[in-house]
C-alpha cells in the first residue's frame, strides 16, 4: 500500500459560514460540496474536509485548554501571511512569534472555534 495524502475533517455547525472564512478570510479554494452539509477546501496542495453537524465539535474546549491545535499550516513568508490575514479581517490568537523549537508562528480559531496554526519551517541544521 502507498499512502497518498491524508485528510483531516473539521466539524462545523454552519457549513457556509465556514466556507465563506476559509475561502474569503484566508483566501484557500472551494475544492468540492456536497449538498449541504460536506465540503473540501484546498490549501495550496493539501485538502481538508468540512463536515456539518449539529453539535459543537467537543475537541474544541480540549484543544483550548491544552494549548494544542486542529490544523498546522507550513507556509512561506509568515510575517507576510499574518498581515494579509489580519488585512482580510482574521483576528489571531497569537502574532508571529518565534518558538523554541525553530519555528516562526501565529495562530488563530475558525468561526467554529478550531485552533489553526500556521508556521514557517525552520531550516534545522546540526
Amino acid at each position: 500500500m502507498k499512502v497518498t495524502g491524508v485528510v483531516p475533517q473539521l466539524r462545523t455547525t454552519d457549513l457556509e459560514r465556514a466556507i465563506r472564512f476559509y475561502v474569503e478570510t484566508l483566501g484557500f479554494e472551494l475544492d468540492f460540496r456536497y449538498r449541504d452539509f460536506y465540503a473540501g477546501v484546498r490549501a495550496g496542495g493539501q485538502v481538508f474536509h468540512l463536515k456539518r453537524v449539529d453539535d459543537a465539535d467537543p475537541s474544541i474546549a480540549f484543544v483550548r485548554d491544552g494549548d494544542h491545535l486542529h490544523l498546522y499550516f507550513d507556509v512561506d513568508g509568515i510575517d507576510r501571511a499574518a498581515s494579509e490575514l489580519k488585512e482580510r479581517g482574521a483576528r489571531l490568537l497569537r502574532e508571529a512569534h518565534d518558538t523554541p523549537w525553530g519555528t516562526r508562528e501565529i495562530a488563530l480559531c475558525d468561526p467554529d472555534g478550531h485552533t489553526l496554526y500556521f508556521g514557517q519551517t525552520a531550516r534545522m541544521t546540526g
